[in-house]
């Protein structure tokens, strides 16, 4: 199994006190070498991705913005949430190139599994702007380049981020190609793109205080029927994981165990239609133990 990460990750600057901050994935980076994962992983770093896979999820307009936006020295709002340094945009080209990366290794056949362990995430950035902590959409971009391959004809996103996938939603709506599932806590941020009824969109709300059963029962009538119909043949993962019981920042209580569940299930769907591949990105979590200890039983079920 391929681990994507760089150094530059970590270089994404933020303020203080904010949540999506660099120990989040040098502690997941810790855990996992401490618990023996990365053993059998080939760890790899992924080179900067081009404009136009950019700009084929994103407008001319929001790489300008970002590009414009970039600080000389010290670090900048875009919004109360979202904070670009002087290596933000670079982390971001890189944590979108790792996806991508990810999905030619699959494709070519040098593995079936691939986790990105990048930052800052993604799956908030829209066509036209960056919100959420997140400045280039990485799962749709890397979905986008994977629909330019010779064998790719449908893809998935799956999203079980505590947070509803808006961005990719955004970017995706119009590809029927591309089928997303987002499950996440709703009435909550960001509040927008959750009610768009078509077939390829599969928005699952789970109220405040929904446990692992309410979590597993939605997943199972709700986005493994729809993955069965789309057949996609590759599924992409923005994995986050704060829907855990002790994130700070929302109030659904998942446990290890439901990430490890919903991780077999795309899985069992992968071998079944995606020939085994998947390519997992993390998004969000922000409790460091919870986090890593997450991520492991994500990762045990991908290898």
């Amino acid at each position: 199994m391929h681990i994507y990460t760089h150094p530059e990750f970590t270089h994404h600057e933020v303020a203080e006190g904010h949540p999506e901050r660099p120990e989040r994935l040098t502690y997941l980076m810790d855990h996992l070498a401490r618990e023996g994962l990365l053993d059998d992983c080939v760890l790899r770093e992924a080179m900067d991705l081009s404009d136009a896979q950019i700009l084929a999820a994103h407008s001319t307009e929001h790489l300008e913005f970002l590009q414009r936006s970039e600080p000389t020295d010290g670090i900048i709002p875009l919004d109360p949430d979202t904070w670009m340094g002087t290596h933000s945009l670079n982390a971001a080209r890189l944590a979108a190139s790792s996806v991508c990366s990810g999905v030619d290794d699959v494709l070519a056949g040098t593995g079936k599994r691939v986790f990105c362990a990048v930052r800052p995430p993604g799956h908030h950035a829209e066509t036209n702007s960056a919100m959420g902590f997140c400045l280039l959409n990485s799962i749709a971009i890397a979905a986008l380049h994977a629909l330019n391959q010779a064998d790719v004809a449908r893809v998935a996103i799956v999203d079980f981020d505590v947070h509803h996938g808006n961005g990719s939603v955004d970017i995706c709506k119009e590809h029927p190609e591309i089928m997303v599932c987002s499950s996440f806590q709703h009435p909550y941020y960001p509040n927008r793109l959750d009610d768009i009824e078509q077939p390829n969109i599969v928005n699952t709300p789970l109220a405040a205080g929904s446990n692992g059963d309410d979590f597993r029962r939605a997943i199972s009538t709700q986005w493994l029927p729809a993955l069965e119909q789309h057949q996609p043949d590759l599924i992409l993962v923005s994995a986050g994981f704060d829907a855990h019981q002790l994130d700070p920042l929302a109030a659904l209580n998942l446990q290890e165990e439901d990430f490890k569940w919903i991780t077999q299930q795309i899985v069992n769907i992968a071998n079944q239609h995606s020939q085994g591949r998947v390519v997992s990105t993390l998004e969000g979590g922000y409790d460091l133990d919870a986090l890593a200890w997450s991520a492991q039983a994500h990762l045990e079920a991908l290898m």
